[in-house]
């Protein structure tokens, strides 16, 4: 880790850094994924934000409207430089996607007959699933390791992709009990 402050680290940082940063990320990940390397960029290569600040923003763009990966340079960067910084990351995130799905849809409306193409689509949806599954690995850290958790997890997952239940639903159902598992309890 860098050991000067992250206050000196942060006025240091340059727009175009920022921007090239996002815009890698932009261009080597796909769906879920996109997460993952933001953390790994904010968190393990840059060092701009702690652990804490980076799953403080997340639960935070998680409860906005929108992408989450988008809502999260959108507050990293917000974060770092402030307006200006927000933009900057935002744009180098969706940049590269946005020319990857308009060339993507040209080419796909010129040859929806090929059957390249939906292989394609295909393993674009199998990369993805795999950087959501890897992410969520990587997020829930020691939570995997705890009983409790996992008496949450399992069965949301469960309820999610076997039972094919729509989200407010699961929340409906798993909100109580994960209240109960970890309700406050007076000390002995």
């Amino acid at each position: 880790m860098n050991p000067i402050s992250p206050e000196v680290n942060r006025a240091k940082i340059s727009l175009f850094d920022l921007f090239f940063q996002f815009l890698i990320i932009g261009a080597v990940s796909f769906g879920g994924g996109i997460v993952a390397y933001e953390r790994i960029l904010l968190i393990e290569k840059k060092a701009w934000l702690t652990a804490d600040e980076f799953m403080g923003y997340l639960a935070i763009s998680q409860t906005m409207p929108g992408l989450n990966s988008v809502n999260l340079a959108v507050l990293a960067g917000d974060h770092l430089r402030g307006t200006l910084g927000a933009l900057v990351a935002t744009i180098g995130l969706i940049f590269p996607g946005s020319l990857f799905v308009l060339a993507i849809g040209v080419a796909y409306t010129n040859n929806t007959d090929h059957p390249l193409a939906n292989l394609v689509l295909a393993g674009v949806a199998a990369a993805a699933s795999g950087l959501l599954a890897a992410i969520t690995y990587r997020i829930g850290g020691d939570h995997w390791k705890d009983f409790k958790s996992l008496l949450i997890i399992i069965p949301t997952f469960l309820l999610m992709s076997v039972a094919k239940l729509n989200l407010p639903i699961v929340l409906l159902l798993m909100a109580p009990i994960a209240i109960f598992i970890y309700r406050p309890r007076a000390e002995s």
